[in-house]
């Protein structure tokens, strides 16, 4: 388990405060292992520690602390929350906004959580073991200072629409560790209940507003249910610049697209640069086959990067 600071920074671009709940400690039996996170927002929330009463109320917690606060708490399983597992865990809850997220490290995370002690022996043998020999660091709560790897850089990747093709592109793309992935759409009750650890997501009322949030580096997945939404985010898309684009559809549209796209003032060879119809029409238009061809794409352009730096170096 890791710190993940791609999906906090685009939660917290979208969402303004975010409260973000680790599991710092375990003793004995318990649903989720150290370093098990969820983020908490005003009307949402997104990953898990465990499912049931403990996050019921790791949750209910979050939405009363104030910008910048932080807390820790040690809940005994059984006698807190009436739970069969009989162990014990420690949480730390935390409010990040966009000054907070700035000073976070950009490799490991760590802050003292608990007391005024110096940083712990044990905490400095670690990193410094890491760093020289390149050895994974462990999330781990050491006499009240908190160390959590930042999870490895990946590709950010933004998937408007969760319909039957968003969802089987999340269903295809998420096992992939190189993604991460933002889903938006426009309600909560559009996406499934739960979701792979790297999805992000993200509800807004106009998809089209959160584009800016996008890094420029970003890849970006059109397909809602909306012709006038999608062809809204391809121009706030190419308003933003991204890395790539996508946008479900078949040629006709994308003909009406070009021509109202040039209107809003893009030029042909920027609009050129937006791939549509997206996947490989051969393989049919079934959501999963659709899924199929877009993420062989991805990840031949991925294939190609890593040869073009291997043939550089």
């Amino acid at each position: 388990m890791s710190f993940d600071l791609a999906g906090l920074t685009a939660a917290v671009a979208s969402q303004g405060v975010v409260t973000r709940v680790v599991v710092a400690g375990i003793e004995g039996s318990c649903p989720r292992e150290v370093g098990a996170a969820m983020l908490i927002w005003d009307g949402g929330q997104t990953g898990t520690i465990g499912g049931g009463a403990l996050e019921w109320q790791a949750a209910k917690r979050a939405h009363k602390m104030e910008a910048g606060s932080d807390r820790l708490d040690r809940i005994p399983l059984g006698p807190a929350l009436g739970q069969c597992c009989g162990g014990a865990v420690t949480l730390i809850s935390e409010t990040f906004d966009e000054k907070r997220i700035i000073e976070l490290a950009q490799d490991v995370v760590l802050r003292q959580v608990e007391g005024t002690n110096e940083i712990p022996l044990k905490i400095k043998q670690a990193l410094t073991y890491a760093r020289n020999s390149a050895n994974t660091i462990k999330p781990e709560l050491v006499d009240g200072w908190m160390l959590e790897p930042v999870s490895p850089t990946r590709r950010p990747l933004w998937i408007y629409g969760a319909g039957h093709v968003g969802r089987a592109l999340v269903s295809v793309l998420a096992p992939f560790p190189d993604f991460a992935i933002t889903w938006v759409d426009i309600a909560p009750d559009r996406f499934p209940a739960d979701l792979p650890s790297n999805v992000t997501r993200l509800v807004a009322a106009n998809p089209g507003e959160v584009v800016k949030y996008a890094p420029e580096d970003g890849e970006h997945l059109i397909l809602t249910y909306s012709h006038a939404l999608d062809l809204e985010l391809c121009h706030q898309v190419l308003v933003r610049g991204f890395a790539t684009a996508g946008l479900i559809g078949s040629r006709s549209k994308w003909v009406r697209f070009r021509n109202r796209l040039r209107k809003l003032g893009h030029t042909d060879t920027v609009i050129d640069r937006i791939d549509c119809p997206i996947g490989q029409p051969e393989l049919g238009k079934h959501p999963q086959a659709i899924a199929v061809g877009v993420t062989r794409a991805l990840l031949l352009r991925s294939g190609m990067e890593n040869i073009k730096k291997d043939m550089v170096g």
